[in-house]
């Protein structure tokens, strides 16, 4: 009961420190709105408004057609329709327009012949991404008027189409797939470095020697330390998940149970990790940089961006040791698939590995600091 007593009482202390400090709270309160914004509205793989220039030389009913699906298509902006070919190489080298579209003269009489009409399409490869992008949309609506052409003009359609159906983002918007995953980003942000600085603050204030001198062991001090990150990270994760789902309207289909299961040793985890941190810094500069050291690798290497399955083999067998990799699946798999606890159930098990290893060296490096 007294060790109870001793771990909450240093865990309310720790917590005050925090709320008190001025920048803790800065730190609590404005990088996640800021990035949580940031990340919901620009970080997305969707592209609108492409820049194009139409040069139709044509000017038929069916070059008209291709062109007005051109126009009303939500992922393409007609900058310009041009008279002539000298007008292409400067609209695209002063990146007036992503696509020049080339419809030759004779466009509409291949086409009523039953004969393959050719589209030049001149693309700025200068962002590769980008430009993919844009062509994978342009495919779609070549493909729709080529089906629709084949069927008004009673001509044999292409010998294959494809039928898309995709599933568990029926309209395949990129901000379902990313913005559930800052929720795990910016928790890890927010406990890795409240906890990393909690042992380096007391040595700078001087009261980590007062600390030692209590009839606290070390695993009583790790755990009264550990307990606010977690109720911050808790409290954090659940303002994000309100904001993902209210806001951004990600449809949240599984259990919101086996969502903060694995939050809670997602950031059991976290803890651990800025527990060793903590332990190993001296200043709280050292502990900020530390950090960061951990932070930005775990988010390259979780899949919150790109596929881990794309990575080289090396790189993927460091993923395993790394929380935020569980922790995407867990995100994705319950706001997307409507997954439940059984389907997540391998995904909780490393997590829970990785917290009890990194705070055992947590509590190991805190000892020997003390010695």
């Amino acid at each position: 009961m007294n060790t109870l007593r001793r771990i909450v009482a240093l865990a309310v202390k720790e917590l005050l420190a925090i709320l008190k400090d001025k920048k803790s709270r800065v730190v609590l309160i404005g990088p996640p709105i800021a990035q949580l914004l940031v990340f919901g509205y620009a970080a997305t793989f969707d592209l609108d408004n492409i820049p194009v220039a139409v040069y139709n030389e044509d000017r038929s009913a069916p070059s008209r057609e291709l062109v007005a699906r051109l126009t009303g298509s939500v992922h393409f902006d007609i900058v310009g329709h041009l008279d002539h070919d000298a007008q292409i190489a400067p609209l695209i080298d002063n990146k007036g327009a992503l696509m020049v579209l080339h419809l030759g003269p004779q466009f509409s009489e291949y086409l009523k012949r039953g004969k393959t009409a050719s589209v030049q399409l001149i693309v700025d490869g200068r962002n590769s991404n980008t430009a993919l992008l844009a062509l994978g949309y342009l495919r779609t609506i070549l493909t729709d008027f080529n089906i629709d052409w084949s069927r008004q003009n009673g001509l044999p359609g292409p010998p294959a189409s494809l039928q898309i159906r995709p599933w568990y983002n029926e309209n395949l918007v990129s901000r379902w797939f990313i913005v559930p995953g800052i929720v795990g980003l910016l928790s890890l942000v927010i406990t890795t470095i409240v906890t990393g600085l909690s042992v380096a603050r007391e040595r700078e204030a001087g009261t980590f020697d007062q600390l030692l001198v209590t009839p606290m062991r070390p695993v009583e001090i790790l755990a009264g330390k550990s307990i606010p990150g977690i109720l911050i990270g808790l409290i954090e994760g659940s303002f994000i998940l309100l904001v993902v789902i209210f806001w951004f309207e990600v449809p949240l289909r599984g259990s919101l149970g086996a969502l903060y299961l694995g939050l809670f040793f997602f950031l059991l985890s976290a803890v651990g990790i800025g527990l060793m941190i903590s332990s190993l810094a001296v200043t709280q500069q050292q502990g900020i940089l530390g950090a960061f050291l951990f932070l930005v690798p775990a988010v390259i290497l979780s899949g919150f961006a790109t596929p881990i399955a794309n990575m080289p083999e090396i790189v993927q067998q460091l993923t395993w040791i790394n929380p935020m990799r569980y922790f995407m699946v867990i995100l994705r798999g319950v706001f997307l698939e409507g997954d439940s606890f059984g389907l997540l159930y391998n995904q909780y098990w490393p997590m829970a590995i990785i917290a009890i290893v990194t705070l055992s060296l947590a509590g190991w490096l805190f000892r020997n600091r003390m010695n």
